[in-house]
């Protein structure tokens, strides 16, 4: 596949800067090579040169490196520059490249595309190259690395073998077998690894909850009565005035949540409405809301005031774990169960316990981070695709032809996964995620 046109975009955001990296792909490179880049330059080599245009006027000094296809990242002949991180500079640069014929800006992840559609990458390694690119934590970047570095890949590759095998297994008995039962000649091995594949994809389909919460974040919410400490709280753990503190009770009406790196894992705090009885209005709705927080947590820290000005409470019933926290301790007086966390948001006193706590339950939430998990809802919908293909294809009071046609829509859901089938839409809305330039 050749593409008619060259494209080029900044990929390096964020100007100025130290320096800025513009990046060319297309059949257009050595001509454009040859007319900017003042130095003869070496396959994947960084050259110290001028960069000029057609008329020879200097543009920047700075690196060139040339990449001939196939050996780039797109597949095509790339060409990178990397300048100073001046406006105007990079103004210059791709005012310079637009005068080239059938040279045009790149759209959002354009050269991810092509090197998608030039068997550079395979659809799951574009997706985890574009979670490592939107990667905030450690745990983050490490599931995106081994996406990106085609664990998925390996993992359906394997199993659409196993398919192949049986498939074939199948349709030879059906050519060579007489008016006998083909069923009841097929090897049983042929049926128990059938069962046994199934068994592994609808586990795999299982563990996608761990994988949202690698990417969307662990949710703990803060709740409790009205006025014991969990905007406080919340403000001492985000280490900024990230919600409003008032001694009125009923302050916070809307949920506010605030994004942390705990132990490596990025961990959501919602801080809700307190929740009491008698209630009405604007705060009646905050309060129905704190409540749907609390069922949809992955875990709920329920708050107690241990000065005692605030009667205790019975948390809220819920099925997500719950840990009780006892605030105000700085000012404590009541005593209550030793099961609580004591924390002081003035004092900062239990804040680190208290994370350890929450670090611990999301490690324990999301397992072994060596395991390949599904990390996209299209995912999901594949592998639905190929459980129900596989438990057609494991009727066993269906004639063997039909049998084989459920193998046939396994292997094309797994296919689907990788991108060797797929929509145009589909393909569409996945690169399109993608900054400009990558």
């Amino acid at each position: 596949m050749q593409f008619p046109d060259t494209i080029y975009a900044l990929a390096t955001p964020g100007l100025p800067a130290g320096i800025a990296v513009v990046r060319i792909s297309g059949s257009s490179v050595p001509e454009i090579a040859v007319s900017m880049v003042s130095a003869s330059m070496l396959p994947r080599q960084a050259v110290l040169c001028r960069i000029v245009d057609r008329a020879g006027s200097l543009l920047d000094r700075g690196l060139a490196i040339y990449f001939p296809a196939p050996h780039s990242f797109t597949g095509e002949d790339c060409l990178e520059l990397h300048l100073h991180g001046s406006r105007a500079v990079v103004a210059a640069v791709l005012n310079e490249l637009r005068s080239f014929a059938a040279c045009r800006p790149a759209e959002p992840g354009e050269f991810i595309r092509r090197a998608f559609l030039l068997d550079k990458v395979d659809l799951l390694e574009a997706e985890g190259l574009g979670d490592l690119l939107a990667a905030e934590t450690e745990a983050q970047r490490r599931f995106a690395m081994a996406n990106a570095s085609g664990a998925q890949t390996l993992l359906y590759a394997g199993w659409r073998q196993r398919l192949l095998r049986a498939r074939a297994m199948m349709e030879a008995e059906l050519d060579f077998s007489d008016e006998g039962d083909v069923a009841d000649s097929m090897p049983k091995g042929v049926w128990d690894d059938l069962k046994s594949l199934r068994s592994e994809i609808a586990g795999h389909i299982a563990t996608f909850d761990r994988s949202e919460i690698l990417r969307n974040g662990y949710r703990v919410v803060l709740a409790g009565p009205p006025n014991v400490g969990k905007s406080s709280l919340l403000n001492a753990l985000a280490r900024r005035e990230a919600a409003i503190v008032s001694d009125v009770a009923g302050t916070t009406r809307d949920v506010i949540e605030v994004q942390l790196d705990v132990d490596g894992y990025k961990v959501v705090f919602a801080d809700t409405a307190g929740i009491r009885d008698q209630a009405a209005g604007v705060e009646a709705i905050g309060i129905e809301k704190a409540k749907a927080q609390v069922v949809e947590a992955s875990l709920v820290l329920w708050l107690t005031d241990l000065s005692g000005k605030i009667p205790v409470a019975d948390p809220v019933a819920t099925d997500a774990e719950i840990v009780l926290v006892g605030s105000k301790a700085d000012e404590k007086r009541a005593e209550l169960s030793d099961d609580l966390v004591e924390v002081s948001a003035t004092t900062g006193a239990g804040i680190p316990a208290l994370l350890d706590i929450v670090a611990a339950r999301v490690r324990r939430r999301v397992g072994d981070m060596g395991d390949v998990l599904p990390s996209r809802i299209r995912h999901l919908d594949r592998l639905t695709v190929a459980v129900s293909n596989l438990d057609e294809c494991l009727q066993i009071d269906l004639p063997v032809e039909l049998r084989v046609e459920g193998i046939r829509g396994t292997c094309i859901a797994l296919d689907g996964m990788v991108g060797s089938i797929g929509a145009e839409e589909v393909l569409g809305a996945i690169f399109s995620q993608f900054c400009i330039g990558k």
